[in-house]
């Protein structure tokens, strides 16, 4: 069974538990409806009104200083008809985001944050405080921090399909596309993340990160630093992402791991068949690691990466590093065109190795955003793209 087919039929499976074991609550819930025909006409009004196991629905529209609190231990949101507007217009809930999520079981879904600013300056689209949190085909820009998370050690973010970009021009402090604290986990598919501006990207404290075909592409207009930061190090696995470092960065490296020192038990780096791309001039650092920061015993695994550009990376760390490989911007179909295809004559294919079946890509990332599934191949080409680009 393909592995993608088969992690969605598995959590097909825990859903039909979950729901088995939630069906009381979910009879019970009720629909509340926001919008010019809604039940409420603000999305804060329903955020008073609304208990647990409720599904409360926006219709597209723009919601302008609309800024809500939402208390309720579970609770699913999302937009109908269109994709719902939240801009915040100077304003904001608790003076931290246009959404604050306190302590519970949320997902979101279909809803676009725009222009959160708050006076310590790291206003989010979400402030995500604590419990968990399921996004998925939502849209974050223009905001100090697109979601900033809480640091409660049993949390988890989940985030799918969804769009994290144009960091506003400020330095003080820095604004991340998307800030993690210390929490549980958070995994990231199909997801694009582009434009940053002086902070990072992605910025990940959280004991387990997981990004699986993404785009991470800071883009000609971008001036990120790091495109992936983990600066308190944890288990970071690293499969099918496009990571691309634009010419206009101050900062060599695309992916840092461990600047800040260790704060998890368990530290560990693995990375399957990502393509990490150098767009400037000058050498890049594609991964820099601190391995002073760990004990003992902490890998870093790499299987099957392209580095395409001028750049090198951490070596002489405990683990394995095969299959990889190096070309030039010229051996991809039409990278300005976000076509990162290798041509179909290319020799790198016979160059790769078969990792661990837990590394092995099962999808790549789709334009605008999502996944496609792929067969495995043959062999395996170096890189997060299988499909090949005609000769």
């Amino acid at each position: 069974m393909n592995r993608l087919v088969r992690g969605r039929w598995c959590s097909a499976l825990r859903l039909g538990l979950w729901t088995c074991l939630l069906l009381p609550d979910l009879l019970s819930a009720r629909i509340i409806s926001v919008g010019p025909q809604g039940e409420f006409q603000h999305i804060a009004q329903a955020a008073e009104s609304a208990q647990d196991g409720d599904i409360v629905e926006i219709s597209a529209g723009v919601y302008s200083a609309d800024v809500a609190v939402w208390r309720q231990k579970r609770l699913t949101l999302q937009g109908v008809g269109g994709r719902p507007v939240l801009i915040a217009a100077g304003h904001s809930a608790e003076a931290k985001a246009i959404w604050v999520l306190k302590h519970g079981d949320f997902t979101i879904r279909n809803i676009e944050f725009r222009g959160s600013r708050v006076p310590d300056g790291n206003g989010a689209g979400i402030r995500f405080e604590r419990g968990r949190l399921q996004v998925r085909d939502c849209v974050f820009e223009d905001n100090q921090n697109g979601i900033l998370t809480g640091n409660y050690a049993d949390s988890e973010l989940s985030i799918e399909d969804s769009t994290f970009a144009l960091a506003p021009h400020q330095s003080d402090p820095l604004p991340h596309l998307l800030y993690v604290g210390q929490i549980a986990s958070v995994r990231i598919q199909g997801s694009r993340f582009q434009r940053g501006y002086l902070g990072h990207l992605v910025k990940s404290r959280a004991r387990r990160s997981e990004l699986r075909y993404n785009l991470i592409h800071d883009g000609r207009q971008g001036q990120a630093s790091y495109e992936l930061d983990f600066p308190n190090g944890g288990w970071v696995t690293l499969v099918g992402n496009i990571i691309e470092h634009g010419a206009g960065s101050a900062n060599p490296a695309l992916i840092a791991y461990g600047a800040e020192g260790h704060v998890w038990p368990q530290n560990r780096l693995e990375m399957a068949h990502n393509t990490l791309i150098n767009d400037g001039w000058l050498p890049a650092w594609f991964v820099r690691t601190w391995a002073s920061s760990f004990p003992a015993g902490f890998e870093f695994n790499s299987y099957n990466n392209l580095w395409v550009g001028l750049g090198f990376f951490s070596s002489g760390l405990e683990g394995r590093s095969v299959g990889n490989a190096r070309t030039w911007a010229g051996a991809l179909h039409e990278p300005a065109a976000l076509d990162f295809r290798l041509s179909g004559s290319s020799g790198l294919r016979q160059r790769s190795v078969v990792p661990d079946e837990a590394l092995l890509p099962a999808a790549e990332f789709m334009l605008p955003v999502g996944v496609r599934p792929i067969p495995g191949p043959r062999t395996w080409a170096p890189g997060a793209v299988q499909t090949a680009a005609p000769p």
